[in-house]
């Protein structure tokens, strides 16, 4: 008697596929967006420097890949910095921007949020408004348009900037408000987070945060408070904002 084999059911599918003519598909596997984030005290660099040097200075930086973005400022004089932004492919410069604000206000870039590919933030610091170049004319739709009333306190700015040529694409300041004469107070951003929509802000903020609606919050205890505001990824508007202590 002559035994007859059959084939595996998996095997006889693939056969009768082939026989068929039809084709395969395998699901392809699609890879996550990294995101990154890199804050802490800005270092001092120039356009003209090379990779090796600035990162050498240990600041605020993102790699992903070949790719990598610094951030930081310029002492362009004795009592003067401008903010400097950088990226290096492959070691090789790819831009520098040097035109962001180039006023008297003593300016600096010390945070960093970028997945890799066209979403990238940048914290910067403002000690006043100025005459001349400076982030007022991309943030003339952001949640504040401006550093607003007083100088000296030192403020924070978010730009939303184009990883291809570190140009900006929106930007916001973002300020505490003194409750007496409405004048800003000092704000630095710690860290942000991305959900790909929205722009999650922590930072520790002096008397007093500010409401999603820009006025002042009522706080118990001393500052600074910890603060927590929710951005649309343009920055135009502020979803929500609160900090411990305060309503």
């Amino acid at each position: 008697m002559t035994k007859r084999h059959q084939l595996p059911k998996s095997l006889a599918f693939l056969c009768l596929f082939a026989v068929l003519g039809i084709d395969l598909v395998h699901p392809q596997v699609v890879a996550q967006t990294s995101i990154r984030t890199s804050f802490g005290k800005s270092v001092a660099f120039t356009c003209n420097d090379s990779e090796a040097s600035i990162k050498a200075k240990n600041g605020p930086k993102i790699s992903i890949g070949a790719k990598t973005i610094y951030i930081g400022y310029q002492q362009v004089t004795s009592l003067n910095k401008d903010p400097r932004i950088i990226r290096f492919d492959n070691g090789v410069k790819k831009w520098c921007r040097s035109d962001y604000e180039t006023t008297i206000d003593d300016g600096t870039g010390y945070g960093l949020l970028w997945d890799g590919n066209n979403v990238l933030y940048g914290i910067f610091s403002s000690t006043g408004s100025q005459s001349g170049n400076d982030f007022r004319r991309f943030a003339k739709k952001g949640w504040l348009s401006s550093y607003g009333s007083g100088g000296g306190a030192k403020v924070a700015v978010i730009a939303r900037i184009n990883p291809s040529n570190g140009s900006v694409l929106s930007a916001t300041f973002v300020t505490a408000k003194k409750p007496n004469d409405g004048k800003s107070n000092s704000l630095i951003i710690t860290n942000l987070s991305w959900n790909g929509t929205t722009l999650k802000v922590l930072a520790d903020s002096w008397s007093n945060p500010r409401r999603a609606d820009k006025n002042s919050m009522t706080c118990a205890g001393s500052s600074p408070y910890k603060y927590t505001a929710i951005f649309t990824s343009d920055l135009t508007k502020a979803n929500s904002a609160s900090a411990v202590n305060c309503n």
